[in-house]
């Protein structure tokens, strides 16, 4: 089989020839050109017609984000970002990943061996993950088409009275009134060392193995609406519902999704990991909270857990939920990854594993690899309320999804468009 051919965009004449002998070590790719900024890019990808993009952010002329939206819009093709780790950076990382990048990683801090060996082979993980993938996140969030695909539920009926309604609701522009303020959290424990850096994640290939091909594409108006009003919080922290939200590579797309649909007065907390390195779920948790009625942080040690918020695990750290005489708080835990992450999503599940007086729903969303099954099964056979999988349809990458489904774990398996309506649904009834 020929090589998948990559198109490499870099300002920097010094990290276009560091990535190109990186990625040339492996067989399976080839470099068909070369870009130093954004318009020569779009230029590039019309013209070669490459299998995946490597793409600088902070570039002249035409900055890596403007790059990439012209590029979705006229030639959609799978792009890893390449992002700093400035706030700036992290801030349009995220936007780039809302847009359609495929997924990203983090440039060298220099010329130190060992970091550039450790970011190689995260590209190479990354590139093979994108090619091999069963369809690339091309289109923005907000200009995605309707999935045609049928929910499978395997207890009940998927389209109810309940879900009808409230799907209807999450359209009404009435959800909220106030932004809320949290409760202080309590003192946190001491967190000193420093987290490592994820390990790269292996890439697996799908049953079917073809370039990816794009779908039609619906011209995108970067005109954002402004943010729902936020629902106020009640003053008190007591709850009978959770909901835990676990993703992988195209995940902050389908947090979005998500997330944004859900009405200011869900009534219960909503706990939340995403494989991400640390500094980045921050702007995560800041770019989601602007599009949605319930109020986003990334979780800190302590956090006393309100209904209405959505907690986003740091990267670095494990995201456990805790109780205490004055109810549950959010503990971040610096234990060894778990099945290459550290946040894991099995960590997460497991330990609301303990807590049978709340009503729990977990969602496992796109993502490769197993992360969230074993969790998950615990979980369900401690009695969980709800446990959904993300439809391979809508899935950038169906892996976790299908492992958790394979095992039994996943009761109901739904598009992403339709998962906020199920989850309101459960919580609301």
């Amino acid at each position: 089989m020929a090589p998948y051919r990559v198109l490499i965009v870099d300002d920097s004449a010094f990290m276009r020839k560091i990535f190109s002998d990186l990625i040339l070590k492996d067989s399976m790719f080839s470099i068909i050109a070369t870009a130093t900024n954004g318009a020569e890019a779009v230029k590039a990808v019309e013209k070669w017609k490459p299998d995946v993009v490597t793409l600088d952010l902070e570039m002249p002329e035409m900055n890596g984000l403007e790059a990439l939206q012209k590029i979705m819009k006229q030639n959609p093709t799978p792009v890893i970002m390449l992002s700093g780790i400035s706030e700036d950076n992290t801030r349009d990382t995220i936007k780039a990943l809302q847009f359609g990048a495929f997924d990203f990683i983090r440039k060298p801090s220099g010329i130190a061996t060992n970091d550039i060996i450790q970011v190689g082979e995260q590209l190479i993980e990354k590139l093979k993950t994108a090619v091999l993938a069963r369809k690339p996140s091309f289109i923005e969030e907000k200009m995605d088409p309707p999935v045609k695909v049928k929910a499978l539920d395997i207890k009940k009926p998927l389209i109810t009275e309940a879900t009808t309604n409230a799907a209807s609701r999450l359209a009404a522009p009435s959800m909220a009134k106030k932004k809320p303020e949290i409760t202080p959290p309590i003192k946190p424990p001491s967190m000193n060392k420093k987290p490592e850096q994820p390990a790269a994640v292996k890439a697996v290939a799908p049953s079917s193995t073809y370039k990816p091909t794009a779908p039609p594409i619906i011209a995108s108006k970067k005109t954002e609406a402004p943010a729902p009003p936020k629902k106020e919080l009640p003053k008190s922290t007591s709850f009978q519902h959770i909901v835990a939200i676990g993703a992988s590579t195209g995940g902050p797309r389908a947090l979005h999704t998500v997330i944004s649909a859900l009405p200011g007065d869900l009534g219960a907390p909503v706990l939340v990991v995403q494989h991400m390195p640390p500094k980045f779920t921050k702007s995560l948790a800041q770019r989601l909270d602007s599009f949605s009625a319930l109020h986003v942080v990334e979780a800190a040690q302590g956090d006393r857990v309100h209904p209405g918020v959505v907690y986003v695990a740091p990267g670095g750290y494990h995201l456990e939920l805790g109780k205490d005489s004055s109810g549950y708080y959010i503990h971040l835990t610096e234990q060894p990854q778990r099945n290459g992450h550290r946040p894991s999503v099995d960590v997460m599940y497991e330990s609301l594993v303990p807590f049978k007086e709340l009503k729990r729903h977990a969602v496992i969303l796109t993502g490769m690899g197993s992360d969230g099954t074993k969790g998950l099964k615990q979980l369900v056979e401690s009695g969980a309320v709800t446990s959904i999988g993300e439809a391979e349809e809508t899935c950038i990458v169906y892996g976790m999804p299908r492992s958790a489904y394979e095992s039994g774990a996943v009761k109901t398996v739904l598009p992403l468009q339709q998962i906020a309506a199920r989850i309101e649904s459960c919580v609301l009834k």
